[in-house]
């Protein structure tokens, strides 16, 4: 969708771990200390790969294999860095009304759950319509 729409639409990524995956809020920390090194989606992609039960051990050897600084990563991630952050997504989700991961908004239009490709070009479109973007 980013190549079909170039230039029209952009990705924003918000937290919302949820409260019955205990590592989901440790994973979603981590996927920051990560971001703090440049590497989000990379580390986000692990994360969703392999499913571990996102223990320490598991995101801390994730940092690894992005040749992440293990010393800097570590730090970041036992201060809970992002705590804060996380939270404020997390409550700013809840403000929408969000319930589930996946949860997209294309600008207001909802999408829940893993959408087909057209979905998401029906709801670019509509939005670039309203928007009055050809």
């Amino acid at each position: 969708m980013l190549q079909e729409f170039k230039g029209k639409v952009r990705i924003v990524h918000k937290d919302f771990p949820l409260p019955s995956h205990k590592g989901a809020v440790p994973a979603a920390e981590a996927a920051r200390c990560a971001a703090a090194q440049g590497v989000f989606w990379e580390y986000h992609d692990l994360l969703y790969l392999a499913v571990p039960d996102f223990s320490r051990e598991d995101l801390v050897r994730y940092a690894g294999r992005l040749s992440l600084d293990r010393d800097t990563f570590t730090v970041c991630l036992e201060a809970r860095q992002f705590r804060k952050h996380v939270e404020t997504d997390v409550a700013e989700a809840r403000a929408l009304g969000v319930r589930a991961t996946p949860t997209f908004l294309v600008n207001g239009a909802v999408l829940v759950g893993a959408q087909p490709l057209e979905a998401f070009r029906e709801a670019i479109r509509a939005a670039l319509h309203e928007a009055g973007v050809r």
